[in-house]
């Protein structure tokens, strides 16, 4: 168990890891291009270990070394029939995108996580993949792991999302890339677009337009030859709310990944009146990327929903820690997605919070939390979910006495290091 305490203030001038979605991509994109790809500011978590792991049994040739990857493209065709069974472990950015990629290759291949993953729904995937002609069974008819896909030709399809998932559109288009004729994908609001952007430095010519993202069939990937990874703005918005909460604070975070379908979190910071300014703003194979500078100040409640939840919804469970700290009733709504990610987050945020003495409670999509509330220490379970025991901790910076946090292991899915980095940037409370 992982102890925090309450901090006097946050102090420093630090980095996050590499951003999760990006490493995911670089590694999967690198491997589909013909020749030599070297990746810097890889995130070494978890999840993107079973993506390398993956492409390992596909026969692609993979050398990492901490942050620093080298993969050996063999061209989109040039993956080979795994022996065994593929293993992702923990991790949906990487069984959802290989779908897409396993429909349109010429073998046989199953794939397999663990049992968070064989709870989360695929069918939103393999729906639209077997319109397009993919041969994918699994329990419950495709909408559970294991799933096996027997790849093939595709056809490109028109495909309607009912939800704004990034994952879901990246597959669709990655089968798209090697289906007849031309793919569409409409979205209710535009999820992240860090596939788009990718697949454009490998030579991908595809097009975004109001509501949607085309590409046509037939399109080999070139390497680029260098991809630069940026912090994960998703593990530098919990440094954020630290700094944001505990008195006294001034954090600056450099090289975080600012992409505008990712930045919601600070977005809703400078509503609830946080002091946070970026800079040296710049763009990093087509991806913006700047330094946030953060200094406390007091915060009031909002409301958040519609079009910017896509743009935070992994950051949801700490801005429910910063609602605890605003002056108001912060209210979110239209996020009925946090029920099927790595637990519940809606029912796990709000059981842990409660312990804290959080006024919080749950509604059919989202969350109702007071502030400003004074909490104390308590003893939570991350329930195996890495942005809940990551929340649970900052919320442990500002409650009294000391807060105890079980199943930490699992923050090592997205920020490795992460509970060594805040004692790095905590000044001790001096009551």
């Amino acid at each position: 168990m992982q102890t925090v305490k309450r901090a006097g203030r946050i102090h420093g001038d630090v980095r996050v890891p590499g951003d999760k979605s990006i490493s995911h991509r670089a590694v999967m994109f690198s491997a589909l291009a013909k020749g030599t790809t070297r990746i810097d500011g890889f995130l070494a978590g978890a999840d993107c270990l079973s993506t390398i792991s993956c492409f390992r049994r596909l026969g692609i040739d993979i050398e990492q070394n901490g942050e620093n990857v080298t993969v050996q493209g063999k061209g989109w065709f040039g993956l080979t029939e795994p022996q065994d069974i593929l293993d992702i472990g923990n991790s949906g950015t990487t069984i959802r995108l290989m779908m897409g990629i396993l429909s349109t290759q010429p073998f046989h291949s199953v794939l397999i996580g663990d049992e968070s993953i064989a709870r989360r729904p695929m069918k939103r995937v393999t729906g639209p993949l077997r319109q397009m002609g993919a041969d994918i069974a699994g329990r419950q008819n495709g909408e559970y792991t294991p799933l096996s896909i027997r790849g093939g030709k595709l056809n490109g399809v028109e495909y309607h999302s009912p939800v704004s998932s990034a994952q879901v559109k990246s597959a669709v288009l990655l089968a798209g890339l090697q289906a007849e004729g031309e793919t569409v994908v409409y979205e209710p609001e535009c999820s992240r677009d860090h596939t788009e952007r990718m697949l454009r430095s490998f030579g991908v010519d595809m097009e975004s337009f109001d509501g949607g993202v085309r590409v046509r069939g037939g399109q080999q990937l070139i390497s680029p030859g260098d991809v630069h990874v940026p912090g994960d703005i998703s593990s530098a918005a919990f440094l954020l709310a630290a700094a944001a909460i505990v008195p006294d604070s001034h954090l600056m975070i450099r090289n975080v990944g600012v992409n505008p379908t990712r930045t919601g979190i600070i977005d809703v910071l400078k509503q609830m009146g946080a002091n946070l300014t970026l800079h040296n703003e710049r763009e990093v194979n087509g991806e913006p990327v700047a330094d946030i500078e953060i200094k406390y100040a007091p915060l009031t409640a909002v409301e958040i929903g519609g079009s910017l939840i896509p743009r935070l919804i992994d950051e949801v469970p700490v801005i429910a820690v910063l609602a605890t700290q605003a002056e108001g009733t912060t209210i979110i709504r239209d996020a009925a997605e946090l029920k099927v990610k790595e637990t519940n987050r809606i029912d796990t945020v709000v059981a842990e919070l409660r312990k804290f003495g959080a006024g919080i409670e749950p509604t059919e999509d989202g969350m109702r939390i007071q502030g400003r509330t004074t909490l104390s220490g308590a003893v939570c379970d991350s329930h195996g979910d890495h942005r809940i025991g990551m929340a649970m901790a900052i919320a442990g910076l500002v409650a009294e006495g000391t807060t105890g946090i079980t199943q930490t292991e699992a923050v090592n899915v997205s920020f490795p290091g992460f509970f060594e980095l805040i004692q790095t940037v905590q000044l001790p409370d001096e009551k």
